[in-house]
C-alpha cells in the first residue's frame, strides 16, 4: 500500500487506538452486519464501506499486524515482514487471524467470505428466513475438504465421512430439515444457494445423520475449483415414531388387564395399521419386534418396527371397577416384590 492510500484502521471501524482486542471485534460484527452487501443489494457505498471494515479489522485483530501498524503509521508494510497485503475485497482472507468471534475461532475458515456466510445465514429456503427451523441453514465447513467423488451437476446419494481429497476446492455444509414423511418415501425441495435457486430429489429412506452431496454447488474460491455442498439430515420430530438404531420405535399402551391376560392390538406403521398379538404375561417395557415394517433404505430394503410396551395404569375408574380390582388385590397369589425381601446394604 502506498503511503498516499494510508488508511486510519482505527477510525474506521470507529474504536480508539487503545481498544481492546473484544472492543474491536465487537464493533467490527456491529459494522459488518450494518453494511454487508447481502443486506445492502445495489448500494456501492455500502459495499465500498464493508470493504473497509474488513480490510481494518484484518489488520487490528492480528497483534503482530497491528503492531506494525502502530509503530510505522502509513509506511507500517514497509517497515514490517508480515508481508501482508490488502486484499480490498469482502472476501478477504483471514486464515491467519487466530482470534474468536462471538465464541468462534476465525481459523477455522478457509477465508472471510466463509465467515460472513455463516454470520448471516446466507443459506435458505426460498422466501424464507434464514434463522427459520424449518429451512435450511448454511454453515461453511470448517475444514478445506476437497471431494473427488464422481457424479452429475449434484448427485442425490447418501455419501459417508470419508471421501478423498485433492487440492483446492473448499466444501460447504447445511443442515436441511424434512418430515419424517418426506423423508422415508423421498421429495423434491427448492433451495437457494446464494442467487442461485435449485431442485433436490432426496431419495426415500433418508434419515437424521444422512449426507446428500450437492457436486460443485460449495464455496467459491477464485481462481478455484467450486467445492461441494453437503446437505445434513435432520427430521422434525415425530408424534409417535423415533428411531433406535436403524430402526423404527414406538411405545404402545396397554391395560393391566391386556397385560395379564393377553390381546390383540392395532399398531401403525408407515404402510398402515397392522394387527399384533401381545402376549399374555407381558411387563411394560417389553419390546416386540414387527419385522420389515420399519424404515425403508436407498435399495429399497426395510428395517424392523420395534414396539415398546407400556402398561398404563388406568387414572379415573367406576365404582365397579374399583370393586373388581379390590377382589382381585384380595385374592391375588403373587406378590411382585418378593425379590426385594433379601436385599439390604
Amino acid at each position: 500500500m502506498a503511503s498516499t492510500e494510508f488508511k486510519d484502521y482505527y477510525k474506521i471501524l470507529g474504536v480508539s487506538k487503545t481498544a481492546s482486542a473484544d472492543e474491536i471485534k465487537k464493533q467490527f460484527r456491529k459494522q459488518a452486519l450494518k453494511y454487508h452487501p447481502d443486506r445492502n443489494q445495489g448500494n456501492k457505498a455500502a459495499e465500498a464501506k464493508f470493504k473497509e471494515l474488513s480490510e481494518a479489522y484484518e489488520v487490528l485483530s492480528d497483534t503482530q499486524r497491528r503492531s506494525q501498524y502502530d509503530n510505522f503509521g502509513q509506511y507500517w508494510q514497509q517497515g514490517g515482514s508480515s508481508g501482508y497485503t490488502s486484499s480490498n475485497s469482502y472476501s478477504s482472507s483471514t486464515t491467519n487471524t487466530n482470534v474468536d468471534f462471538g465464541g468462534t475461532d476465525f481459523s477455522q475458515y478457509g477465508n472471510f467470505e466463509e465467515f460472513i456466510n455463516e454470520l448471516l445465514g446466507r443459506f435458505s429456503t426460498p422466501g424464507s428466513d434464514p434463522s427459520n427451523s424449518r429451512g435450511y441453514s448454511y454453515q461453511t465447513s470448517s475444514r478445506s475438504n476437497k471431494s473427488s467423488t464422481t457424479g452429475s451437476n449434484f448427485s442425490s446419494h447418501f455419501q459417508d465421512n470419508n471421501y478423498t481429497q485433492h487440492s483446492a476446492s473448499v466444501n460447504s455444509e447445511a443442515s436441511i430439515n424434512l418430515s419424517f414423511s418426506e423423508a422415508f418415501r423421498g421429495t423434491t425441495k427448492r433451495i437457494n444457494i446464494g442467487t442461485e435457486t435449485i431442485e433436490v430429489r432426496i431419495p426415500a429412506g433418508a434419515k437424521p445423520g444422512s449426507r446428500i452431496r450437492l457436486a460443485g454447488k460449495g464455496q467459491v474460491n477464485l481462481g478455484q475449483p467450486r467445492g461441494d455442498l453437503y446437505l445434513n439430515v435432520k427430521l422434525t420430530p415425530h408424534s409417535f415414531f423415533d428411531f433406535e438404531g436403524d430402526n423404527l420405535v414406538c411405545e404402545i399402551p396397554v391395560s393391566p388387564d391386556e397385560a395379564v391376560l393377553g390381546t390383540s392390538i392395532s399398531i401403525p406403521t408407515p404402510d398402515g395399521k397392522v394387527t399384533m398379538k401381545v402376549p399374555a404375561g407381558i411387563r411394560s417395557g417389553q419390546v416386540l419386534r414387527l419385522r420389515g415394517k420399519g424404515w425403508s433404505s436407498p435399495k429399497g430394503e426395510r428395517t424392523d418396527q420395534l414396539v415398546k410396551i407400556a402398561i398404563a395404569t388406568p387414572k379415573n375408574i367406576t365404582s365397579q371397577e374399583k370393586k373388581y380390582y379390590e377382589k382381585l388385590h384380595d385374592i391375588r397369589s403373587e406378590n411382585p416384590r418378593d425379590s426385594l425381601r433379601g436385599i439390604s446394604l
